[in-house]
Formats: C-alpha cells, sequence, structure tokens
C-alpha cells in the first residue's frame, strides 16, 4: 500500500468551465493517464479540496464518477471552489446511492490508511491577506477547531499522521501560521496542500519546518501527476522523484 496526493483537480465534466483558458489543456486525461500509470487499487489518494466546478452535487457527479473510475481508495477534502459542497452525511447517501465505493469525505474526522491515519480541514486565507475581513476571521477559527478535532481523533489511533489542507498553512510571507502550530503540536509527520497555481517557489514542493514535512500538490505544479509519498518510519520524509 502507498499513499498518493494530488489537489485542486477542478475537474468540469458535468458543466461548461475549461480550464484550458490557463494553459491547462485537457488536464482531466492527463491526470487520468498519470494515474492509472501509477496507482494500485490498494493505494490511497488524498485529494484535498477544489476537485469540482460542480455547483451542486447533480452538477458534480461526472466528475465524482470519473474519480471513481480511477483506481485507488480517495480521500476528499473542502477547497474554497467546491460550491457542491453541502455536509458528509448527504455525501456518503450521494455515494451510497451512486454505488461510488472508493470515495470517502474528509470533514471533522481522520481516516485510517494502512499504519498511517489521514487528518485534515479545508484551511483558510492568511491573517496577513490584505481582504481580511471579519467574517474571515471567523471562518479561520472555525476551519482550526475543525483541524483539531480531526487531529485529536486521529491521535487515538496510535498512528503516525498524515494532514491534509487546502489552503497553505502559511501566511503571506510563507511562515507557518496557526495551522501549522497545530501539526507540529500533534506531530504530523507529513502535511500536502494546495490551493497556489502560480509564484510557487520550488522549494515549496518539498520542505522540512518544524518537525512537519510540507508538500505542495496543486495539480499543475506537480505535472497533473499525483506524487506519492515517502512513509518508512526510519527515514526522513520526502516525495519519490
Amino acid at each position: 500500500m502507498s499513499i498518493y496526493a494530488i489537489s485542486d483537480l477542478h475537474l468540469s465534466l458535468g458543466t461548461d468551465k475549461p480550464m484550458d483558458i490557463f494553459g491547462w489543456g485537457n488536464h482531466a486525461e492527463r491526470i487520468r493517464k498519470n494515474w492509472v500509470n501509477s496507482i494500485k487499487e490498494e493505494d490511497y489518494i488524498l485529494i484535498p479540496g477544489d476537485i469540482s466546478w460542480g455547483i451542486n452535487i447533480k452538477e458534480a457527479d461526472p466528475d465524482f464518477a470519473f474519480i471513481e473510475s480511477l483506481p485507488g481508495k480517495k480521500i476528499i477534502s473542502k477547497g474554497n471552489h467546491d460550491y457542491w459542497w453541502s455536509t458528509r452525511k448527504k455525501f456518503d447517501c450521494f455515494c451510497e446511492e451512486k454505488g461510488y465505493k472508493t470515495i470517502s469525505i474528509l470533514h471533522n474526522n481522520s481516516f485510517i490508511a494502512g499504519k498511517y491515519t489521514i487528518c485534515g480541514s479545508r484551511g483558510w486565507k492568511p491573517l496577513d491577506d490584505d481582504n481580511f475581513t471579519e467574517e474571515d476571521k471567523k471562518i479561520y477559527s472555525r476551519e482550526l477547531e475543525r483541524l483539531k478535532l480531526s487531529l485529536k481523533e486521529g491521535q487515538k489511533t496510535g498512528n503516525q499522521l498524515i494532514a491534509m489542507l487546502h489552503y497553505p498553512p502559511f501566511d503571506s510571507r510563507h511562515r507557518p501560521n496557526d495551522f501549522a502550530e497545530l501539526l507540529a503540536e500533534y506531530n504530523v509527520r507529513i502535511c500536502v496542500y494546495g490551493h497556489i497555481h502560480s509564484r510557487a517557489e520550488e522549494g515549496w514542493k518539498d520542505e522540512s519546518i518544524d518537525g512537519v514535512r510540507y508538500h505542495l500538490i496543486s495539480a499543475n505544479i506537480i505535472g497533473f501527476n499525483p506524487i506519492k509519498l515517502r512513509l518508512e518510519t526510519n527515514v526522513d520524509y520526502d516525495i519519490i522523484k
């Protein structure tokens, strides 16, 4: 069993929202080819947000059918553009109705993946964002609490923790923020995050801060090719190139 990660799929198979205006081309097909060439049915794939452009679950269904058709067990969480999102219970019912058996939603909970436990939340924009409002402050605090709940639940398993966030756990100058402090407090070993599509520095793809290994995994940043996380306990954590 291996664990892979890719964020910000921005699929639009059920709606007219092509990403080729950003130079992505037929990125769904690129993702599919890369995915099936490396990922096996027993593997886990972490997808932290911005999954579908569908504005409701009906519009997003073709995108989830696409994800379901790919090998592996997928754990998804919310991004800022996942307008289809409702509740975990409704999504679980949707998957049951559609017969989707390989997609699980991470929201105020955690998942065991072999010897590891997957935790996380959406996160939010940094406090020093130029447009940060009082409403943003409420969401920021709420997402911090959701991350804490997930980490507390995950900690009970006794497994090593892997976190998935949509927003980077850094401020606008790439300094660790409150989310990163929580990850370090709970001894998270790996954190994957997305949201960033440009102006990313090469070093952000693979860096260690306060004992946490961080990987930026936005689809276009990693060439639409899910990364495989190094999980051995006796070596430093890294991406397998």
